[in-house]
């Protein structure tokens, strides 16, 4: 099923979109962000009384913002998160927000950067022999996958820790593959800066607490928008479950013997719980839980044509999966009130989508390019079907959104406007049943 195709009155938007990249590059809008409270602290009730305004000034304002008018349904009123947004992944607009750029601990949810940045890097059948030095300076806590030292892994073994188990063990070996960890923090915080996600600082690629480190739903929703542009990035964060490789050990008979075990997406909108049933629609892509940042979570979901993204940080609330409760009613409001409500400002394009060289039209395909993207398949190996992945001859073109990678906003002469690109959304999780 094919998204809606966008009116010409649509196009307007751009205009906010380049007026934000031009403000943007104002000295003081660039500067490193400091987190709201130290990794030790306790995250404050109370958002700052002034934040960013990219996307639009109604996003750099404390509280709910939204548009209520005739026909459009009423925000649902047991969401207790600091932070959350939802927005249409194929326009851009943000049907509404609370405090979306307040700057907070993003734990895992940070992930979603690194996979973005370090995606196309590395060919998915590449292999690895992981040293003791790799595995070095891991949180104590971390969730990991269970990588174990001087065994080899390919590309893709580590990738599917990284997605469904949030392993900072494999997060900490592909790093080491990418010239350490400190070039990898850099690279993301170059990254992020790309994207005008600058709200974020990284300094863990995990996303495991540490000082200074911060980001908003508002830089989230726009990692996560980017991210699933990638066809490996869909086809990892849509999976539920995959073989994992074992540790060598010797057989019965003496001979080397390495076994796998079967790992599961921590996603619980994706992979269901007692309490949470699978999200109609759901299609990736990442949470995240520590001490600072509480529980976090960036999903995106299609129905009828329509794509959302939402983000949610830190809900008040303690109940077991309490984030993708909360998650789940603002993709309910989002669906319902999609078409009706008046945006409340836009997910803006990255910086290079504005440059006078970028061409309209490169890259129809929507693929970002790369090594590690445009070599993914419908199953894993040694895993199970991927709960994403298009059925043959089917409807893979269900979601449309704004180019993210290799630049669809053109200027051109003071003008501007959009290329649209189409990004296929998991088709096959629309159709499972709750495990």
């Amino acid at each position: 099923m094919s998204a809606p195709k966008k009116t010409a009155g649509r196009s307007l938007l751009v205009a906010s979109a380049v007026l934000s990249s031009l403000a943007l590059a104002v000295p003081a809008a660039v500067a490193a962000p400091k987190p709201s409270d130290g990794p030790s602290a306790s995250p404050s009730a109370t958002p700052p009384a002034s934040m960013s305004t990219v996307g639009g000034a109604r996003l750099g304002r404390p509280g709910t913002q939204v548009n209520l008018a005739s026909g459009v349904p009423v925000l649902p009123k047991d969401v207790s998160a600091r932070s959350w947004i939802v927005a249409d992944a194929e326009t851009g607009d943000v049907l509404a927000a609370h405090n979306a750029h307040w700057r907070l601990a993003p734990a895992s949810t940070l992930k979603m950067l690194f996979a973005d940045t370090l995606l196309p890097k590395f060919p998915r059948t590449e292999k690895h022999k992981v040293l003791p030095s790799d595995l070095a300076g891991i949180g104590a806590g971390s969730s990991m996958v269970g990588i174990k030292e001087e065994e080899t892994y390919t590309v893709h073994d580590l990738w599917l820790g990284v997605f469904l188990r949030s392993g900072n063990d494999a997060v900490h070996v592909l790093s080491a593959m990418n010239q350490g960890v400190e070039n990898t923090v850099r690279e993301m915080n170059e990254h992020a800066e790309e994207l005008q996600a600058l709200d974020t600082h990284v300094v863990s690629p995990d996303g495991y607490d540490a000082e200074g480190q911060v980001s908003s739903a508002y830089d989230l929703t726009l990692i996560a928008r980017s991210g699933m542009q990638k066809k490996d990035f869909r086809e990892y964060a849509a999976t539920v479950s995959a073989k994992f490789p074992g540790e060598t050990k010797k057989g019965k008979k003496g001979k080397s013997v390495r076994e796998s075990f079967e790992i599961q997406n921590t996603n619980r909108l994706l992979a269901g719980d007692s309490d949470v049933p699978v999200y109609q629609g759901i299609a990736g892509v990442k949470n995240g839980n520590t001490t600072n940042a509480g529980a976090t979570f960036t999903g995106v979901a299609e129905r009828n044509g329509r794509v959302l993204l939402v983000t949610v940080m830190n809900p008040e609330k303690s109940e077991h999966n309490e984030v993708y409760k909360e998650t789940a009613r603002l993709f309910e409001w989002g669906f319902k009130a999609a078409g009706k409500v008046q945006p409340v400002g836009e997910l803006v394009p990255p910086r290079s989508a504005a440059q006078p060289s970028a061409q309209p039209g490169a890259n129809p395909s929507g693929e970002a390019g790369g090594a590690g993207s445009g070599s993914g398949t419908a199953t894993g190996t040694g895993g199970k079907p991927v709960a994403g992945a298009p059925t043959a001859g089917g409807s893979s073109g269900v979601g449309t959104a704004l180019g993210i990678a290799g630049g669809v906003l053109v200027l051109l002469v003071g003008g501007a406007f959009l290329v649209n690109r189409r990004w296929p959304l998991p088709d096959l999780v629309r159709r499972r049943t709750r495990p």
